[in-house]
């Protein structure tokens, strides 16, 4: 068997999270149409009879505007020298801009092979993705260059065989049915933290925080699940409980669904609101939050 470890790395949104739940077929990364949405470097794992890979899903590269902001790039930038693999993750539709440089700037120092993913490719015509690619094929080395669609899975499979070529003879470092090294807990709080993403306003997103405060199950049979969302202001706190307590209430409801999903088994969900203000500048709250900068 061939085993080894591959890092996902590209700007912020650029369809990271998207291409490992595709290639796991299951969620353990959060997906969201707004950027810098992973914040630790989730492990998935991919099995078949063939190979190992145990890919890193790490949170967007961008220039950081707090401590949590530094937190996520340096996860990100750490993982390109800790693995057999990087996947760069490029998304079509949007410029050539700073950002990519950077990376390509910290990619030139490192001696892992590393594959350029153009994404999003079945949002252009034929002859614009051929166009892109000559673009890339003169801004670094790349070992190779894939443009594929995460979203609808087009051309994944080739990928992952292609990414065995580049990886040796090794051991099955996790047993072949797992998907995931993150606790439930860590798995549950992001999903929650998703729905937040996906129904509140700009400004909210990254003021979110989701800790898992107790998780049991009940003599009825259900997994009786307490979280707390944390915030940074009570303005933000209002626009999440929503009018009547109707947007949370939407996001418990589709935050139960796939929790129901992952576990196989029937949740009951009871979602709390605190401020913690500024929580994303705070070393201590950071630590509390799970974004620890010694484990980096």
């Amino acid at each position: 068997m061939k085993s080894g470890f591959v890092t996902i790395i590209g700007r912020p949104n650029a369809g990271k999270s998207t291409l490992l739940n595709n290639i796991l077929g299951t969620k353990i990364s959060i997906m969201s149409d707004k950027p810098q949405t992973t914040r630790n470097c989730i492990s998935g794992i991919y099995t078949n009879k063939e190979i190992q890979i145990i890919f890193l899903d790490t949170p967007g590269i961008h220039k950081p505007k707090h401590k949590l902001g530094e937190f996520m790039v340096n996860i990100a930038e750490d993982t390109i020298k800790n693995v057999d693999l990087v996947y760069y993750m490029v998304d079509v539709t949007t410029d050539f801009g700073r950002g990519d440089q950077y990376i390509i700037d910290r990619l030139a120092s490192s001696k892992t092979p590393v594959i350029l993913i153009l994404n999003k490719i079945d949002l252009m015509p034929h002859d614009k993705v051929l166009e892109i690619i000559n673009f890339w094929k003169d801004k670094a080395v790349f070992a190779e260059i894939f443009p594929l669609s995460a979203l609808k899975g087009e051309n994944v499979d080739r990928l992952i065989a292609t990414t065995s070529t580049y990886l040796e003879e090794g051991p099955m470092y996790y047993p072949e049915d797992t998907i995931t090294d993150q606790p439930e807990r860590v798995v549950i709080s992001e999903l929650i933290r998703e729905k937040v993403l996906h129904l509140t306003r700009e400004e909210i997103p990254h003021s979110v925080a989701v800790i898992i405060e107790s998780m049991e199950k009940r003599s009825n049979g259900k997994v009786f699940i307490v979280a707390t969302i944390y915030v940074e202001r009570d303005s933000q706190k209002k626009i999440i409980i929503g009018k009547g307590g109707e947007l949370l209430k939407k996001v418990g409801t589709l935050a139960r669904g796939d929790i129901e999903r992952l576990l196989g088994e029937r949740v009951y969900l009871d979602l709390w609101i605190k401020v913690k203000k500024d929580w994303r500048n705070k070393d201590s709250l950071l630590r509390n939050f799970g974004y620890d900068k010694t484990q980096i």
